[in-house]
């Protein structure tokens, strides 16, 4: 037998984006299912969002500290961290004012199509490819995510309101995309430090948008309950950036855009005996289906390794 016919074994190839992404499935899924308490308890969505700014302070602080306090001070880093932090935080400040003026039965299923951008950026710029399996699982994602978030109603449907969902769409989505393209050149820790400064950079908006006129619950299941329900979505975003280091946007945009809502529905079914009329089952079927192929899709070899 020849050397080249002797088949070497390759160990397989680890995945901890998946590990990553799985987690901020589950405390977005968690986070989803609690976020409505707030509300319900007289705390403004407003000041939800500056508690939520500050909750990402500690997990920033926190991985700065295990990595020994080694925070880029590069424009690259800095301007990738602001501009992926400002965009998400100028995504949730314009939804803020857009369901003052649109229904959001039709605001939400416009938003919930940014994975769209991020895939569509991917293969475009980033090269990115996955197999008919991974495909598949986008796909599927990309059609459920709509029907997780409709419902029927009644209200004024005007161009306005359509604009705006477009441009959180866009925000949301090219957020995700810088994400993925900040992780090749600058460490994690850095990317989610600038994302908590841009966060907090927009808090005094939120300050300003806030009727202090109306009644506020400053009480524990005011802003402290707050404070413990926004801890959930400030660590999800962490684990979305180490996500995106190790995996690609194509995969982990959707499968945490369908996965989460999903953990959600679960949660509001068993708990608060919550069931999703015939829409959001088949999104609820498909966005599971979606997952699974996401999670199995096999890893695909580079065509050529590093050295080191």
């Amino acid at each position: 037998m020849s050397a080249d016919a002797v088949s070497v074994p390759v160990a397989p190839r680890r995945r901890p984006w998946l590990g990553y992404a799985l987690a901020t499935v589950a405390l977005w899924g968690v986070w989803g299912a609690l976020s409505p308490l707030s509300a319900a308890h007289g705390f403004p969505d407003t000041l939800v969002y500056c508690v939520w700014a500050l909750t990402m302070l500690p997990p920033a602080l926190y991985i700065l500290w295990r990595g020994g306090w080694q925070l880029e001070r590069s424009p690259r880093a800095i301007g990738y961290g602001l501009i992926i932090g400002l965009l998400g935080a100028g995504g949730q400040m314009l939804l803020f004012h857009t369901l003052t003026i649109g229904p959001a039965y039709f605001v939400f299923p416009v938003i919930s199509l940014s994975p769209v951008v991020t895939i569509a950026l991917s293969f475009l710029l980033l090269r990115e490819r996955t197999g008919w399996q991974g495909t598949l699982g986008i796909v599927l994602a990309l059609v459920a995510l709509p029907l997780l978030d409709f419902s029927f109603g009644s209200g004024d449907a005007g161009l306005g309101w359509f604009l705006q969902s477009l441009l959180i769409m866009l925000a949301w989505g090219l957020q995700a995309y810088f994400m993925k393209l900040a992780n090749d050149s600058v460490r994690a820790e850095s990317i989610f430090a600038y994302m908590t400064v841009g966060a907090l950079l927009l808090a005094p908006v939120a300050l300003a948008m806030t009727d202090f006129s109306q009644p506020i619950n400053w009480g524990l299941d005011g802003p402290w309950m707050t404070a413990g329900i926004q801890i959930l979505n400030a660590v999800g975003a962490l684990t979305l950036v180490y996500a995106f280091r190790h995996g690609k946007a194509m995969v982990v945009a959707p499968l945490s855009n369908a996965g989460a809502p999903l953990v959600t529905a679960v949660l509001s079914l068993l708990f608060a005996s919550v069931v999703p009329g015939p829409l959001k089952t088949v999104g609820l079927v498909l966005a599971l289906v979606a997952s699974l192929l996401l999670v199995l899709e096999p890893e695909r070899e580079p065509t050529h390794r590093p050295l080191s």
